[in-house]
């Protein structure tokens, strides 16, 4: 028998005693007692979001293989093999759910194998319903923050440059408007998402805002630096080990696509990522299954993808770099983040946010943005994107001033009037630095195009 019940989808106000996590939870009640079994599915069913139930441990075990489970609970006593045997050995193939031990009998040998076998929370029979309610709260409150520490000791560790902007992108250019309406319109779809661009674009920000979006969004956003993770260790980060694995392994860990489960996992670099694990993240992103290092059980997952590269990915696979049918996998719906020397005005715009942010958190005083500064900001090319601009700002917050002839030392300005390049370059400059570096309104005042301008100032700063 199967409860599936729309009451389930009523939140955490329904049973807020209960904590907002029940209801999204998945249980399965292994027990050989019809009557057990009907009780806790009264109890758990109006108020979990799925709940299965197996009469023994043969079927318990089907059912793990089927699918996940957030809490399995388990009675000790039943025919043929017990409840503490059958958990010891399913946690050595690759079982990592809590589990909750139901029994009669209240003797500490018992009470030391349950946590031996590894289980979170122990219910005397008999109990009422509350007792297991709460049994059932507590250990989703601890996966959850156990998994919300994890992510937030990984993002710590992975994040070398620090975005301010993490959850939204700013500017108001065409570019960016294009990027934010294409994010509105996938986000709330299980589709794939592949985000590419230049370093320093803003793809984890981009990522986060598909999540923030979606229907995922009250579950885990995992970022994944795939370029700073060892290739020797990258497969037990991301899939986990059991325990004995491998030398070192002393205990089970849940690896990042676990972490991430109902959530979203952002796979950023993905183009760094080595051949072997390519492969093995081609079978997760077709089954969405995953098997954990030493593990014989493949553990159901129910997350969605997001990639990110600042590589040509077609080209690598040309290469023999990337595996063809990989990429052609995730290359679902693509998303092109625009540079910042594409986005107009919006380096000016990112420039204030940036010099109102950081003077605060470093505690200094804000640098006046002049038109002379503004010019330059917006000619420069920016080879950095985001990132460049963000220290630039900072650095100039330290120094308590932009560096001197900002526009000149950013942009190759000359010194004398020489050939005939050299004058058009001044010009083209001097009414950049007159209309405060818009260069839409630059190429209206020269009757050329916006192109022709990014062009040359491409050019003149390569």
């Amino acid at each position: 028998m199967r409860a599936e019940t729309s009451r389930a989808e009523l939140n955490a106000d329904h049973d807020p005693e209960f904590g907002p996590w029940l209801a999204q939870a998945s249980i399965l009640v292994v027990d050989d007692e019809p009557g057990m079994r009907n009780f806790l599915l009264r109890t758990l069913g109006p108020r979990c979001k799925h709940l299965d139930e197996a009469a023994d441990t043969e079927e318990a075990t089907r059912k793990l293989d089927q699918r996940h489970f957030d809490v399995v609970i388990l009675d000790n006593i039943m025919p043929g093999k017990n409840g503490v045997d059958w958990l010891n050995e399913q946690r050595s193939i690759g079982f990592f759910a809590d589990a909750i031990l139901m029994t009669a009998y209240a003797d500490l040998e018992t009470a030391i194998q349950a946590l031996r076998a590894g289980a979170v929370d122990f219910v005397l029979k008999p109990f009422r319903s509350n007792q297991m309610l709460n049994a059932v709260a507590r250990c989703l409150d601890r996966v959850r923050l156990q998994r919300e520490n994890f992510v937030l000791r990984y993002e710590l560790r992975a994040a070398a440059d620090h975005i301010l902007l993490r959850d939204k992108l700013i500017g108001g250019s065409a570019s960016i408007q294009d990027v934010r309406q294409t994010i509105a319109r996938v986000a709330p779809l299980p589709t794939t998402v592949l985000i590419t661009g230049e370093s320093g674009t803003g793809k984890e920000v981009a990522a986060r805002s598909l999540h923030a979006l979606s229907d995922r969004a009250s579950k885990p956003f995992v970022p994944v630096n795939c370029a700073a993770i060892p290739p020797d260790v990258i497969e037990s980060e991301l899939f986990g080990h059991v325990r004995g694995a491998f030398t070192g392994a002393e205990a089970r860990r849940d690896g990042l696509f676990l972490h991430a489960q109902g959530g979203t996992l952002f796979l950023d670099e993905i183009g760094e990522m080595p051949l072997a694990t390519q492969s093995k993240l081609l079978r997760v992103i077709e089954d969405r299954r995953v098997r954990p290092v030493g593990a014989e059980r493949e553990v159901p997952v129910d997350l969605r993808f997001v990639f990110a590269t600042n590589a040509k990915l077609e080209q690598l696979v040309q290469e023999g770099r990337f595996r063809a049918d990989l990429f052609y996998r995730i290359n679902v719906m693509q998303l092109p983040l625009p540079p910042l020397r594409e986005r107009g005005n919006d380096v000016i715009e990112l420039a204030q946010l940036f010099m109102a942010k950081l003077s605060r958190q470093l505690g200094m005083p804000v640098v006046p943005i002049t038109a002379e500064v503004e010019a330059g900001l917006a000619a420069y090319s920016w080879p950095g994107n985001v990132r460049e601009l963000r220290n630039l700002i900072e650095r100039s917050l330290i120094l308590g001033r932009f560096p001197d002839d900002f526009g000149r030392d950013t942009i190759p300005v000359p010194r004398t009037m020489g050939t005939l390049d050299d004058i058009e370059r001044q010009h083209i400059l001097s009414v950049l630095r007159s209309h405060a570096g818009n260069r839409e309104a630059a190429a209206q005042a020269l009757g050329i195009s916006r192109k022709t301008i990014d062009r040359k100032l491409t050019a003149w700063n390569g």
